[in-house]
């Protein structure tokens, strides 16, 4: 029950999400570039949830974006998916303890999901390759979520850390003698 109450709350932090991107970074934007917020979100989700919830939530989340806002159905999902996916192999292999860590990971995934994305629908769509114009939007992107880590990082690893309590049971079996 615990763990329903959980994805519900993500599933609603999410429309908060969609409602921040949607208007309030319309106003704040960097060269007129918003931040992705789904990457850093979906990235929360799969290291702290692990990959199951983490791709399950991103395919999700991706769709209904694409149903919403995209060219094509299914690309944002399966790029968010994998994000989500990427969170479990993160948590494995380095900390969360480090704003650093968080930073260089959300900046990964977004040049990771920004470079995916374009080629796809360059190719799909049969749009010119400005690579130029493409470098120039990735970068201020990734360093619009690199900023918005520093400044959430503290709530990121709270909500992070009771989403982890709920999703990844550790049991310590110990034994007397």
């Amino acid at each position: 029950m615990k763990k329903v109450f959980v994805i519900f709350c993500l599933i609603i932090t999410f429309f908060i999400i969609y409602f921040l991107q949607a208007n309030f970074f319309s106003w704040f934007t960097i060269a007129s570039i918003k931040p992705n917020l789904f990457i850093i979100f979906v990235l929360l989700i799969g290291l702290f949830a692990g990959k199951k919830i983490g791709v399950i939530l991103g395919l999700l989340f991706g769709i209904y974006l694409d149903l919403l806002i995209g060219r094509t159905i299914g690309i944002s999902g399966i790029l968010l998916a994998t994000i989500g996916f990427l969170g479990e192999y993160f948590d494995q292999n380095f900390s969360k303890e480090s704003r650093l860590t968080i930073m260089l990971m959300v900046v990964g995934c977004t040049i990771a999901y920004e470079l995916i994305g374009y080629v796809y629908h360059t190719f799909r769509l049969s749009l010119h390759f400005e690579i130029n114009s493409f470098i120039r939007i990735v970068l201020i992107e990734a360093l619009y979520n690199a900023i918005l880590v520093i400044i959430i990082y503290p709530l990121m690893q709270k909500a992070g850390y009771a989403i982890e309590n709920t999703f990844k049971v550790k049991s310590i079996l110990t034994r007397y003698f």
